[in-house]
């Protein structure tokens, strides 16, 4: 294989040295926007056009002529057009052999068609060179300068020369091209910009669960319940109390679930005794949710911060504390200070407030910006170490609010314990199991399956090539 570098020749090689025309299929708003951005870089730009006359909306140093009459004037044609149009260009065959045509085309729909875009325009036109890029890059990107969206621009196609001219034209636009391989890799360049965030899929649909759960969880404890049995309208506890408990529960619980698959893939190695075996589809693909799942975590504690921070100016939380003070003035008693309570009170809150900052610390590292400037053994020691530190705290966090009152029976509303008891079920077990990895005895049989042990060698390589041994 050829060795792609991007220090092979400079940007502006065809801007300082020799003007090149390049050639574009097509006058709709990716067409001109990508002709004018050319124009802009040095380039000169003929458009290939079915009704050239018409087309007054180019830019004005550029040329407009029949397809025909385009195509003979540069060897790099990139094709604007939709591919259900693709059909005229079996007409130019003889005039296209040769050339370089870039597919920058997208579908509707993911997997829309049998085989991709570019692979169909290799086949429709044979004999030229089809690359595949700019698909991922829009319009109003290149007209901005990609100053507010993603300047990476992927590219394949099966001849190594023409790619690597298309990504010195996109290195000299001021854009990143990434190499994905040959034209297979078409059919997923083209259903990348179709995808709705694909990682973050899982991630939503899990926290909306849990938020509704504990939300009519908590109103059938803190509404129902002193409805039907005191007949107390607790219904303005639902704006702020209520969802004031839920975000802190789905925070703490989304952070345990960012460790848990790894604990599960460290249980699965050393049942095994291998790790050269592929763990389940799911826990792989839970697995690369983990930042996804600890960014909206982190979402939902800034909401608990907020949220906590309005409740001295709540009209409730005014009227109990006036309301308690006049009370003690006309019955002239007080309410003895204790030293118990006030270290569980300050303890919570000190707990909270450092689990909140090293909370912000994992996701400000997890940033593409800032994991970058951090080597491997950097970032893993924020992720992990100081990952699992958050998760202690903030667990400890929730052990010390619930207090005596952990445990009372008093608590049971309809015989179901407090929220917070139950969001403290997975962190507790992540961490119990993490204590248990830990100790010297199974760590050190861990660190030797991840080192390339195997406790069945033989038994590992027969399950590799897809044989049992008998």
């Amino acid at each position: 294989m050829e060795k792609t570098s991007t220090d092979a020749s400079p940007l502006t090689m065809y801007s300082s040295e020799k003007q090149e025309t390049v050639c574009i299929f097509g006058t709709g708003d990716f067409g001109r926007s990508l002709g004018l951005k050319m124009l802009q870089c040095g380039y000169s730009i003929v458009f290939g056009s079915r009704t050239p006359g018409m087309s007054s909306l180019l830019p004005n140093d550029a040329e407009v002529m029949s397809y025909s009459d385009a195509a003979q004037k540069s060897d790099i044609i990139i094709i604007t057009i939709h591919r259900e149009h693709y059909d005229f260009l079996t007409e130019l065959t003889e005039v296209l052999k040769g050339k370089i045509l870039v597919d920058v085309s997208n579908n509707l729909k993911i997997n829309q068609y049998p085989e991709s875009n570019a692979e169909y325009l290799a086949q429709l036109v044979p004999g030229t060179h089809v690359v595949k890029a700019f698909n991922t890059i829009s319009a109003w990107a290149l007209q901005s300068g990609a100053l507010d969206a993603s300047r990476q621009v992927f590219i394949c196609g099966n001849d190594s020369k023409a790619k690597q001219r298309v990504m010195d034209v996109v290195r000299s636009l001021g854009l990143t091209p990434l190499d994905k391989g040959s034209l297979m890799a078409a059919n997923e360049i083209e259903n990348y910009p179709l995808q709705l965030f694909p990682m973050w899929r899982f991630p939503f649909y899990l926290s909306a669960v849990l938020c509704v759960f504990f939300f009519f969880y908590c109103v059938i404890r803190e509404v129902i319940y002193p409805y039907v049995y005191e007949k107390r309208d607790r219904t303005f506890r639902l704006p702020i109390s209520i969802p004031n408990r839920v975000f802190p529960i789905a925070a703490l619980t989304l952070l345990a679930l960012v460790y848990l698959p790894g604990v599960i893939a460290a249980i699965l190695q050393l049942y095994r005794g291998t790790k050269y075996r592929r763990f389940p589809d799911w826990l792989d693909h839970w697995m690369l949710c983990r930042k996804q799942l600890g960014l909206i975590a982190l979402g939902f504690a800034f909401l608990h911060v907020l949220y906590t921070l309005v409740i001295p100016i709540r009209y409730y939380v005014r009227w109990t504390s006036n309301n308690r003070t006049i009370t003690q003035v006309i019955t002239k008693k007080e309410n003895p200070f204790s030293t118990t309570n006030s270290w569980l009170s300050d303890s919570y809150i000190a707990l909270g407030m450092l689990g909140f900052f090293l909370f912000v610390l994992l996701g400000i590292t997890s940033l593409p910006s800032v994991s970058n400037m951090v080597n491997w053994r950097e970032f893993r020691f924020v992720q992990s170490k100081l990952g699992y530190l958050t998760l202690i705290l903030c667990t400890a966090h929730t052990l010390v609010y619930g207090g005596k009152r952990f445990l009372n029976p008093s608590n049971l509303v309809w015989y179901l314990p407090s929220a917070y008891v139950i969001a403290l079920i997975i962190p507790c077990t992540v961490l119990v199991i993490k204590f248990i990895l830990i100790l010297p005895c199974i760590d050190k049989t861990l660190m030797r399956i991840r080192q390339g042990w195997e406790r069945n060698p033989k038994y590992s390589e027969s399950s590799l090539n897809g044989k049992t041994d008998i």
